[in-house]
């Protein structure tokens, strides 16, 4: 598809790109070249597709979320530098 000069001007201003007179074609060409492949695209006939969520007969490998206590409390606060009761203790950031 053939996309003219204004329209690559006006499309650049959208963007707030500024376009010297030397990347003007660049981007004519380009643009030019993306409506031809969403042609391509729109020409296949995808609308009688229904949408999927996914593959095919697969199912959700995640587990449910159960709430437990961490037992590693101790081990983890051994590590502190400075703590105070079971919490780490750290300086004041304002």
């Amino acid at each position: 598809m053939k996309i003219s000069p204004e329209v690559v001007s006006k499309i650049a201003g959208l963007a707030r790109l500024r376009l010297t007179e030397e990347e003007a074609p660049l981007y004519q060409s380009q643009l030019g070249a993306v409506l031809d492949h969403m042609a391509d695209l729109a020409g296949l006939g995808a609308a009688a597709v229904e949408p999927g969520a996914g593959a095919p007969g697969l199912s959700s490998v995640l587990r449910e979320d159960e709430p437990e206590a961490f037992q590693g409390r101790e081990e983890l606060l051994a590590n502190a530098p400075e703590r105070e009761g079971p919490y780490f203790k750290v300086r004041k950031v304002l």
